[in-house]
């Protein structure tokens, strides 16, 4: 079984962008951002666009996204005090799932620094049972949607 190298994406092929700013702290001993920093990006670049969406109270809303996958591949180092733009687009949606698509760009750069996914269940918040996603969110997703 032969396995495809990963390739880094393109700026175009993503159709949302979140800044983040590297801080001090995200650097490790090896003088690059460590890994797990890059989830964390991730994660925020993702739900400040449905919370800015109007689809996500954080601390209301009954419906709340779960992260059940999640992957990355690093192409370039990125270290403190890179400033960087989070690529969000959405590469598909299910009955109650969506997978998401993230790319980590320096400032200017077209070609991601870090790309990967991550899936999201949507539950009831109380019973943490998978649930229908809304119209609403529907919509929302719909405008970052890229076609495979």
């Amino acid at each position: 079984m032969s396995e495809q190298k990963p390739v880094a994406g393109h700026r175009a092929g993503f159709r949302h962008f979140h800044p983040i700013r590297t801080r001090w702290m995200d650097n490790d001993v090896y003088g690059h951002v460590n890994n797990v920093v890059y989830y964390s990006w991730f994660d925020t670049a993702v739900n400040h666009y449905l919370v800015t969406s109007g689809v996500l109270d954080i601390e209301r809303s009954t419906v709340i996204g779960l992260v059940i996958e999640t992957h990355c591949n690093y192409f370039a180092s990125v270290a403190f005090p890179d400033q960087l733009e989070v690529g969000v687009r959405v590469a598909h949606v299910g009955r109650s799932s969506v997978r998401y698509e993230i790319g980590i760009f320096k400032v200017g750069d077209e070609t991601a620094s870090a790309q990967g996914h991550f899936v999201h269940v949507y539950v009831d918040r109380a019973s943490r049972r998978p649930v229908e996603i809304a119209a609403a969110m529907r919509e929302a997703l719909a405008k970052i949607a890229v076609a495979r």
